[in-house]
């Protein structure tokens, strides 16, 4: 290459090799990953993006929780960031929460498999039916716990909501997780259940709003319904847009953290299509790819071109197992935070 040909698009920063040793922190492990490429790079830029988010107070956190996050593990998670003033407000599936509620009132998932050893996969869920176990990929939920969940929202939860649509018509959404995480965290306390209260406790015991806005799609949705049929109680479906607008409107500053697409995502995101501002600052934990035009695999860049970033917003897209990714992006901002690193 010539002297009078410059590389545009080429600056010197050679890639480093990234050091695994024992007694490592997380944090110090996202470091490394910042000397490597291709998703390694990406994580570490996560990591930075989102301790900026939760070390500015300034930010009004959004977060977006979608897929089978609560019966695979990560309850614990999203429930810790909610008590320690990480998480101002929260969208995600009734599925999840139907699982939140299932642990704090005593129920459990368990470790499974895929299909047994000398079956197929078919044969394997055919069994699994006979035996009143459901399957979530590697994990199982026996079905009786259901039943308790059933009993849990009509002796908790709907009565109380009930008497309140009887007077004013309809409750909202948010309402109605509120009162499921009030009632999540009194049942598991008066029972001194093992497993913590969780996700819907959390919020209600620190004020957080927990946005559904697909409640339908979900046991716990299912439950709704069959209980408004022989009663005084509905949801009103656009109550909460209200709500989680003025938060946004409101917002100084505002991030996102988005795990999984479908509707949380874009829930989260289209909220700022109200707003004078848009997304500071946006983090997405995704398996999903673009290419397919969806609003799950979109990339963050493109909801730049919508409005809902800011055009100088700072965004990171990790695309792995958010099983995997979340607990790596958390453990290593909040170190970052609690030491008083930045990146910057």
């Amino acid at each position: 290459m010539s002297d009078e040909t410059p590389r545009e698009t080429f600056e010197h920063d050679p890639i480093g090799h990234a050091e695994a040793r024992a007694g490592m922190t997380v944090g110090e492990l996202a470091d490394e990953y910042g000397n490597a490429g291709i998703g390694a790079s990406a994580l570490h830029e996560a990591v930075d993006v989102y301790a900026e988010m939760l070390g500015d107070d300034d930010v009004t956190n959004f977060f977006g929780l979608a897929g089978a996050m609560v019966p695979t593990g990560m309850r614990r998670i999203v429930a810790d960031l909610i008590r320690d003033g990480h998480i101002d407000a929260l969208v995600t599936t009734g599925a999840n929460l139907t699982h939140d509620s299932i642990e704090a009132i005593g129920g459990k998932h368990h470790h499974g498999q895929v299909h047994d050893e000398g079956k197929t996969e078919r044969e394997h869920d055919e069994r699994l039916r006979d035996e009143g176990v459901d399957r979530i990929y590697n994990v199982y939920l026996p079905q009786e716990h259901f039943a308790l969940f059933e009993d849990h929202l009509r002796s908790e939860v709907f009565p109380t909501l009930e008497a309140e649509c009887e007077e004013s018509g309809a409750v909202s959404i948010q309402r109605f997780t509120e009162e499921l995480g009030r009632a999540n965290a009194a049942v598991n306390d008066a029972e001194d259940i093992e497993e913590g209260p969780g996700v819907a406790a959390a919020a209600y015991e620190n004020d957080v709003p927990i946005y559904c806005p697909a409640v339908q799609d979900s046991v716990l949705g299912l439950q709704a319904w069959m209980y408004s049929q022989t009663s005084e109680f509905t949801l009103d479906a656009l109550a909460d847009m209200t709500t989680i607008t003025d938060q946004a409107f409101d917002a100084e500053k505002a991030g996102a953290m988005v795990v999984g697409g479908g509707v949380p995502k874009n829930y989260t995101l289209q909220t700022m299509l109200v707003a004078p501002d848009a997304y500071d600052y946006a983090v997405q934990l995704t398996m999903d790819t673009p290419e397919t035009g969806g609003l799950s695999g979109a990339t963050l860049d493109e909801a730049r071109s919508w409005g809902k970033l800011e055009k100088a917003a700072r965004n990171a897209s990790v695309y792995a197992d958010a099983t995997i990714t979340l607990p790596l992006v958390v453990a290593a901002a909040r170190e970052r935070v609690a030491t008083g690193e930045s990146d910057d």
